[in-house]
């Protein structure tokens, strides 16, 4: 237990230290709607900010907002509470145990932002502060075919969403959890029925 105790500990931290640190930089250091590219046009860091979910994805309103944030706290002590039982059962995959602490993390990250970066800035008060975003991969760009239904001729970037470390993470982790999910989280075996236990039945009993 206490050598994979540092699994949660250790991705959880790196991770966050990642995320914050990547944030506070674009925040103090460039202006919003800001961009420069890091890798051709490909791969770009540019500044935004959104009010609600990951890949720049909105809930709207302030109450929206709110219910958010308190939706991740909830999480984070669901996320929490399967850690520290998976801990204590001595069962844990360490594959299970990093997908968790890459969700925890990510959800934290987060957290960070729309709880503290509003008063930390000096532009909205406790629990209203808006999310970094700065990853920008436009991989492709063109418009698409006439012939396509509902979309066809139209202009489309692929991928448009801007993100961060943290919904990073948190992508990374489901799909881990998703794609093994059996290997993680193997079923418990059958118990075995007093009739099938060797010590219920004898060789001899059917020479008698």
């Amino acid at each position: 237990m206490k050598s994979r105790f540092w699994i949660p500990i250790g991705f959880t931290t790196a991770v966050l230290l990642a995320d914050q640190a990547s944030k506070i930089w674009v925040k103090t250091n460039m202006m919003l709607g800001e961009h420069f590219n890091v890798a051709g046009q490909w791969f770009q860091i540019y500044f935004i900010e959104n009010n609600g979910m990951a890949f720049g994805m909105e809930l709207g309103g302030e109450w929206g907002k709110l219910a958010l944030t308190l939706f991740r706290l909830v999480a984070v002590g669901g996320i929490l509470y399967i850690i520290r039982k998976m801990l204590k059962s001595n069962k844990a995959r360490v594959g299970a145990l990093a997908a968790l602490s890459l969700v925890l993390a990510g959800a934290l990250g987060n957290i960070i932002d729309s709880v503290c970066y509003g008063p930390l800035f000096g532009y909205e008060r406790w629990f209203h502060g808006r999310v970094v975003d700065m990853l920008y991969f436009p991989l492709w760009q063109g418009f698409l075919p006439q012939w396509l239904p509902l979309w066809g001729g139209d202009y489309f970037i692929f991928f448009r969403p801007v993100f961060n470390v943290a919904d990073t993470a948190i992508t990374t982790g489901v799909a881990m959890l998703l794609v093994f999910q059996r290997r993680y989280f193997p079923p418990d075996a059958a118990p075995t029925s007093p009739s099938e236990t060797p010590e219920s039945s004898s060789p001899n009993d059917g020479g008698q």
